[in-house]
């Protein structure tokens, strides 16, 4: 580390480089935090989670009993042990609340005064939380109170519920979309700046773009003989007839925008495939993945597979120059997403009994990237380009469903159907034994942290 700071202090080195050393060695040692807990407020499984890009201090969680839950990561007491406490709730008293499971949550990408959900009751709901800050000096002061309460200052205090009753119902809906099937996924694009569209995975083999601006959905992909895709955009409405148009055939259980091109999709669906987009045209997909690389069907693009199984989840690598999928087949692929080719990364076999979509996620900002992904009641984290197995986080009672990353802090949150979300944080050594043998004590260091640096004199 000394060695690093040196070399950035006189010019030596890129800035960047020691950035990137460092966040690498904090991903290599994390471990479930003991400080620090998640307030518990989910009465079933926590599906979703997503922490927002501006600040990293607001994360939301969707679960199985339709509750949303939005939660401040920062440790405002300065104590070593606190709890990350929920600002507000979407529970089953409030009149908007999503009627079955909720399935995705998603900030806004570009400001935090707004989030969108999406839930097995067919529906997609965009959410202000521009409300809240009416009730913010309000909170602050309750929750000062609550401390005092705590610390025996103030008795008549009466604690946390007071605080929930001052954000009940505040959060309103500014729009809802309503589908005719069942609502897998959707995702907003995080570098978009000429279009506002949501694209949503739903039980049918279509993907629908709801446009954020006009309040319509009526931009479709799918899968027809004969049929019409229509475009309504500035209001004004073009419709246009194609044929043999190469889409889906079943329910669609991932969506993901490129966080390298705006107007670049992918779409992972039930029937083993999973496709590019380029949601300008409308003359069919940019690429079907082939997970034989067309050995197998050059001539038929459409028996092209990306797994042996249903494909439900994806996630590109933070460049957007790779594209990363996992299906029921037990494995995970690796695309190069310029060209659809499979890059034949193995990284061996990677449990996945969902029926649904899996939430799973990569870092940013490190040397060497990692992707955590949800492997029954554990996190497998592998490096993305090598598929080495760096380690298991075990914390969970039940299987875990969703993870999410922060990347100011290279902090880790993973939500499962024990209804826990655990906090898994950087640690700079891994437990050491109580033993004297400096061997033993040395093979119990993270291999991130071993020192390279030898003696001339020793060597000889």
């Amino acid at each position: 580390m000394l060695g690093f700071l040196s070399a950035r202090q006189t010019g030596l080195d890129d800035p960047l480089r020691l950035q990137r050393v460092e966040s690498t060695r904090r991903v290599w040692g994390l471990e479930l935090n003991k400080d620090r807990d998640v307030e518990r407020i989910h009465g079933s499984g926590v599906n979703t989670l997503d922490i927002e890009p501006i600040e990293g201090r607001y994360m939301l969680s969707g679960g199985s009993d339709g509750v949303i839950v939005l939660y401040d990561l920062e440790n405002s007491s300065r104590q070593p042990y606190y709890t990350c406490k929920a600002v507000c709730s979407i529970g089953r008293n409030h009149p908007d609340v999503h009627k079955y499971s909720v399935e995705t949550v998603q900030w806004y990408p570009h400001d935090t005064g707004m989030f969108t959900s999406s839930s097995f009751d067919k529906t997609l709901k965009v959410w202000d939380t521009n409300t809240l800050q009416e009730l913010k000096i309000l909170a602050i002061e309750v929750l000062d109170l609550e401390i005092q309460a705590e610390e025996g200052k103030d008795e008549k205090t009466g604690g946390t519920d007071k605080s929930s009753r001052l954000y009940l119902g505040i959060l309103e809906t500014a729009d809802v979309f309503n589908f005719e099937e069942t609502v897998y996924s959707h995702h907003m694009s995080p570098v978009a700046t000429k279009h506002c569209l949501v694209a949503v995975g739903t039980r049918g083999p279509k993907v629908q773009l709801c446009d954020l601006k006009s309040g319509s959905c009526s931009h479709i992909l799918q899968v027809s003989q004969n049929y019409t895709v229509s475009f309504d955009f500035s209001n004004i409405l073009h419709v246009i007839s194609y044929s043999c148009f190469a889409g889906h055939r079943q329910e669609i259980l991932a969506v993901s925008w490129s966080p390298r091109y705006e107007y670049i999709l992918a779409t992972a669906s039930a029937d083993s495939r999973a496709k590019l987009w380029d949601v300008r045209r409308a003359s069919g997909c940019l690429i079907t993945l082939d997970q034989h690389n067309g050995k197998r069907s050059q001539a038929v693009e459409s028996a092209n597979t990306a797994h042996n199984g249903k494909v439900n989840g994806l996630c590109f690598t933070s460049d957007g120059l790779h594209l990363l999928t996992v299906g029921t087949d037990n494995r995970m692929r690796l695309w190069n997403s310029s060209n659809g080719e499979n890059t034949l990364v193995n990284y061996g076999k990677v449990y996945n009994d969902s029926r649904k979509g899996l939430k799973f996620t990569v870092s940013c900002g490190c040397s060497s990237e990692f992707v955590f992904v949800p492997y029954g009641s554990t996190i497998a984290v592998y490096t993305v380009y090598s598929g080495e197995q760096i380690t298991m986080l075990k914390g969970h009672y039940k299987s875990v469903d969703c993870c999410v990353f922060q990347s100011n802090f290279q902090e880790l949150y993973s939500g499962g159907r024990d209804c826990n979300i655990l906090a898994w944080v950087p640690s700079l050594y891994e437990p050491v034994p109580d033993n004297d043998d400096e061997t033993t004590t040395k093979s119990q260091l993270n291999p991130a942290f071993e020192d390279a640096w030898s003696s001339s004199d020793e060597e000889g």
